[in-house]
Formats: C-alpha cells, sequence, structure tokens
C-alpha cells in the first residue's frame, strides 16, 4: 500500500483513538449509566394499588459511577434525593466490582491516549519497530477493547446479578421496601461498547494497511525456515 494512503488510515485510526478516550472520560462523569424505575412495595400493599393507582408508589433512579439521583415515591408525591457511592453506598454495594469498573476505565481512557499518540508516530514519524510500530498498534487496540468488554461485564453484572438498583433504593428506608420495577442502561455504557467496537475497528484497520496480525508473521517464517532445514 503506498505510503500516503497509510499515513491517512493510521490517522483516522488516532482520532478514533482519542475521540474513545474523550468519549469514556465524559461518560465516567455522568449520571447516564443506569436510569429506571422503583417501586414502593409496602406502600402498594398497604393500599392494594393496581392499574393507575399503582403509579403513585412507582420513583425514578438514575445514577453513573460516582452519584446518581433518585425520586422516592410512596403515594404522596415525589421526593428527590441525590447519594454518593464514595462513600456513603460502599457498605451496601458490591465496593470491589465497582472499583474495578472504575479502574478499568481509567485504564481505558489512558491506552486509548497512547494508541491514539502512536497512530500520529507511525502516521508522521519514522517509528522503531516492536511497541512503537505495528506490534504496539495492535497491543495498544487489543487492551482497551479487553478494558471496554470488561467494564461492560463487571458493571452489568453488578446491576443485574446483585441488583444494584435495588440495594440504592433500599439504602437507610426502615419502614418502606423498594423494588426495581424496571431499568436500562443509557448514554454512558453504551459509549463504553462503541469504544470497544472502535478499538476492535482500529485493528482492521492496521491490518488494511498492510500490517499483519501479531505472530502471524513470525510462524510463516518459521515454516519456511524448517522446509529449507529439510532440503538439506
Amino acid at each position: 500500500m503506498p505510503a500516503q494512503q497509510k499515513k491517512v488510515i493510521f490517522c483516522i485510526a488516532g482520532v478514533l483513538s482519542f475521540a474513545c478516550a474523550l468519549g469514556t472520560a465524559v461518560a465516567i462523569g455522568t449520571q447516564l449509566w443506569v436510569k429506571g424505575t422503583i417501586l414502593c412495595k409496602t406502600g402498594a400493599l398497604l393500599v392494594n394499588a393496581t392499574g393507575q393507582e399503582l403509579q403513585k408508589f412507582i420513583g425514578k433512579i438514575q445514577y453513573g459511577l460516582f452519584h446518581g439521583e433518585r425520586v422516592r415515591q410512596c403515594g404522596l408525591g415525589g421526593r428527590p434525593f441525590q447519594f454518593s457511592f464514595f462513600p456513603d453506598l460502599l457498605r451496601i454495594i458490591p465496593a470491589s466490582i465497582h472499583v474495578s469498573v472504575i479502574l478499568f476505565c481509567t485504564v481505558l481512557v489512558v491506552f486509548a491516549l497512547v494508541g491514539a499518540g502512536f497512530f500520529m508516530l507511525n502516521a508522521f514519524g519514522s517509528p522503531y519497530e516492536t511497541l512503537h510500530g505495528p506490534m504496539g498498534l495492535y497491543l495498544w487496540s487489543f487492551i482497551t477493547c479487553c478494558c471496554g468488554c470488561l467494564i461492560m461485564i463487571l458493571f452489568s453484572s453488578e446491576v443485574k446479578i446483585h441488583h444494584l438498583s435495588e440495594k440504592i433504593a433500599n439504602f437507610k428506608e426502615g419502614s418502606f421496601a423498594f423494588k426495581t420495577h424496571s431499568e436500562q442502561f443509557t448514554n454512558s455504557f453504551w459509549i463504553i461498547l462503541v469504544c470497544s467496537l472502535v478499538q476492535f475497528l482500529n485493528t482492521l484497520l492496521i491490518r488494511f494497511a498492510g500490517f499483519e496480525f501479531p505472530f502471524s508473521k513470525s510462524k510463516h517464517s518459521g515454516m519456511t525456515t524448517g522446509a529449507a532445514d529439510l532440503m538439506y
């Protein structure tokens, strides 16, 4: 492939990687990871609420990785509450999983920025071999993609398996019990999915630029060497 086309491909990959880092950094600080509704089970059972009456006992909840907002609804109108994960909710949530999600988000941002820098270095500079060259580009993209996948798996398990929304809703509630009525992942969560797909796309762009996937070339050369040895 001509050098000019390789330069264009690496520039596109670098911009995509930088956008991935920026998008993840923004997503970390928002409350747009999960949005749902919470049913005040105790209040609904007291008046045997059904149909339209049940709506008076359904509040709202929305949160991210650090803070969120909840509207408590138990038949007397909505009462909004702000909450923070650190340090308020650490006793009731799976703290190790939550901290791991934040850690992997940070790693994703760092390696996406590193990848963007090395893509630009390969586009406009004269990089060394190994980690500065195509091998490094594959490595940074692979690590970032894996981090994105781990973030989604860990956060999904925290929300769905460990019932995070329900634990938050019942925090410091003595007389009322709350149950998750509905919940869905929102913008910030899907930004992580997009970033993972972008990093996978970057690996395809590196291959399209004419660089073999790691270890495929060495395997081929090993086969050639073995065939040469058999001739002697």
